[in-house]
């Protein structure tokens, strides 16, 4: 733990260039593992479908018209 205090941003940096993780310790107990983060590609779950969908109708206006909605009703 002291050690990665003492380092730290070079030890990001090393993680972001490598891609390697490192396991943060303490008294020889992991607590902490340092990640690069997700890739965002094409083989990435994350944003995959960004700009795929499409709006094809009002999306503001209630699906049933209010006279319908049984909560309404009294």
């Amino acid at each position: 733990m002291s050690q990665f205090k003492a380092t730290c941003l070079e030890l990001l940096r090393d993680v972001a260039e490598t891609g390697e993780p490192i396991l943060v310790t303490k008294r020889g107990e992991p607590i902490a593992e340092v990640r690069p983060p997700h890739p965002k590609g094409p083989n990435s779950l994350y944003g995959c479908m960004e700009g795929r969908g499409k709006i094809l109708d009002d999306i503001t206006s209630p699906a049933v018209p209010a006279e319908k909605w049984d909560v309404l009703k009294r």
